[in-house]
């Protein structure tokens, strides 16, 4: 409203009807909610700062007391961006600038709610471009909330087909910088292979449909790689099976994997991190030892500094009356 820009709906509650949804949905019907809103936040300081800011609020919360954000600074810029993206007129509002204000937002956010914060900045598949300017802002931000670098979007468009993006993370590894890939969520596993093995990822974001390589999978289990997996995420994109029991999950927990549970897009997905905690309780058999388990391998394969690590690992130890190193 105070730019005067048309949205959906004239009430918090009218507009998540809109923009939030609770039955599986195709990709591009899933995308499709980002044009709702994302045309009223980019490219405004004050929003991107408060957007990071409640993040941190509504997270601790939920109780959680680490938490990567990812998210791409292109698609909340107006400036220095092409094409700019959601239709925007051109602005004064950079990605550089972008990365600042979310910095700012977080880090206000760890000083009042107590809970620790940081970024991950993404490239965009479509977008190669974008590409090494993202881990020059990685580099530049390093020791400023932002801990790694990402490469989300559609899996069809493959890294070897956009030598940009694998510059980029040939840079990434070069300088340090952590890396992560969206690979094998609705993509075959071969955008998983591409990922550890091309563009170097030490972690892959979803990364389902790995178990369909059976010589991938056990390569992958060896050299402990690590899996964000985001259950209810997965359900309402049609990544996975709706059937839950059939989850690929269930074979990462009977293979005693290294992942993680993760919430995903959780303002259109209307979740929170107890809704995936409660789906693979509910449906795939979940014990607390094994929801112990899973938070320990998320802080060990967290982008933390090394000290900072150990001191959450420590935290977590602690809260779940464990010794270190018994999981």
């Amino acid at each position: 409203r105070k730019r005067g820009i048309p949205l959906p709906g004239n009430t918090v509650e009218e507009l998540m009807k809109y923009v939030s949804y609770d039955t599986p949905l195709t990709l591009p019907q899933f995308l499709e909610k980002f044009n709702y809103y994302m045309p009223a936040i980019a490219g405004d300081r004050e929003a991107v700062k408060r957007i990071a800011y409640e993040f941190v609020e509504t997270k601790a919360k939920e109780g959680v007391t680490y938490v990567e954000v990812r998210y791409s600074p292109h698609l909340l810029a107006n400036s220095g961006v092409a094409p700019i993206p959601w239709g925007q007129a051109e602005g004064d509002l950079t990605p550089d600038e972008v990365v600042q204000l979310v910095n700012q937002g977080l880090q206000d956010g760890e000083r009042d709610f107590h809970i620790k914060a940081r970024s991950i900045l993404c490239c965009m598949r479509h977008m190669p471009s974008w590409s090494p300017e993202v881990v020059e802002l990685c580099k530049k931000y390093r020791n400023d909330s932002v801990v790694a670098v990402d490469l989300a979007g559609d899996e069809t468009l493959k890294v070897e087909d956009y030598s940009e993006h694998k510059k980029a993370y040939e840079e990434a590894e070069r300088c340090g910088i952590h890396r992560t890939v969206h690979a094998g969520e609705a993509g075959p596993a071969a955008m998983v292979r591409e990922a550890v093995y091309v563009l170097k990822a030490e972690r892959v974001g979803h990364g389902y449909h790995v178990v369909e390589d059976p010589e991938l999978y056990k390569e992958l289990l060896k050299i402990k790689m690590h899996f964000e997996v985001c259950p209810w995420s997965s359900y309402l994109t049609g990544a996975c099976s709706p059937d839950f029991t059939k989850h690929p999950v269930i074979q990462f927990k009977k293979d005693r994997a290294n992942y993680s549970l993760n919430t995903d897009d959780p303002l259109i997905f209307n979740s929170t991190i107890d809704k995936d905690y409660g789906i693979v309780k509910e449906h795939m058999g979940f014990t607390d030892e094994e929801f112990k388990r899973v938070n320990i391998n998320a802080a060990q394969s967290s982008f933390l500094p090394e000290k900072e690590k150990q001191e959450l690992l420590n935290r977590l130890y602690e809260a779940y009356g464990m010794v270190p190193n018994a999981s």
